[in-house]
């Protein structure tokens, strides 16, 4: 069994897929994808992806607003509460800091980003973190704000060794998407081959960043199967490994039973 940890199912262009959302998940059930967490972007839009994904016991949420999403309304660590207790939602996030899009909005990514961390700290609920050439700052504000104490994972990891450790010290988990899979990603394969194996996630960010040999197209949660077949290679496991390894990661981290889904 797979566990596709990150996808944005609310973003999937659902027209390439005949019978709507419940086709993508059809697709991934059959390459052995059995759940996955869709990721919130913004407040606006989330009660329509609660709304869509209700259906489907397989798909967990989190709430959170992205830091590049500042034409938005400001997250609350009030609202994020509240939105954070309902059942389906397992996380805060996704949230973070981003510099390469917003290198004049870093005061506002700052701040936002620890009010996320204050309500997962209250909900006792982990962290999914976005850093993007952010790394020392991204460091610093969850050392700051003791987010330790509920932990979560960096999405999406595109930094190298010494990160994973510092990530790994504050007990955090490592995502790999599609990009360990492209040929220039050398840094990123090295983690993937060193990283602890109780600490290792995989994903597909969909619709983006798809996985070789689908590079450029839209993305979708049945991918994450190229992402843990490459991650199994790259660490000289099978793939049952890995798919295990990530599967019993991603229930342990955001406590949820999947016999129950």
């Amino acid at each position: 069994m797979l566990i596709d940890s990150h996808c944005h199912l609310d973003r999937l262009d659902l027209t390439r897929f005949p019978g709507g959302l419940a086709d993508v998940l059809d697709v991934a059930a059959t390459a052995g994808v059995r759940g996955m967490l869709s990721v919130a972007t913004d407040l606006e839009h989330w009660p329509a992806l609660a709304r869509m994904t209700e259906p489907y016991p397989q798909v967990a949420l989190s709430v959170g607003v992205h830091p590049s999403e500042d034409d938005g309304r400001a997250p609350t660590v009030a609202e994020l509460v509240a939105l954070g207790r309902v059942p389906r939602v397992v996380a805060i996030g996704e949230t973070g800091l981003d510099y390469y899009y917003g290198r004049d909005s870093v005061d506002r990514q700052q701040s936002w980003f620890r009010i996320h961390i204050a309500a997962a700290r209250q909900l006792g609920k982990p962290l999914i973190v976005h850093t993007r050439d952010a790394r020392a700052d991204t460091l610093r504000i969850l050392r700051e704000e003791s987010a330790a104490d509920v932990g979560g994972v960096l999405h999406c990891f595109t930094e190298d060794w010494d990160m994973a450790e510092q990530a790994l010290e504050l007990g955090f988990h490592i995502s790999f998407s599609g990009i360990v899979t492209f040929k220039n990603a050398k840094q990123i394969q090295e983690v993937a081959q060193r990283l602890p194996a109780e600490r290792m996630l995989v994903e597909t960010d969909s619709p983006y960043l798809a996985p070789m040999p689908h590079r450029g197209k839209p993305n979708h949660p049945a991918w994450v199967r190229h992402v843990a077949e490459f991650v199994a290679r790259l660490r000289g496991e099978s793939l049952e490994q890995v798919a295990n390894e990530t599967t019993a990661n991603y229930t342990r981290l955001f406590g949820i039973s999947l016999e129950a889904r």
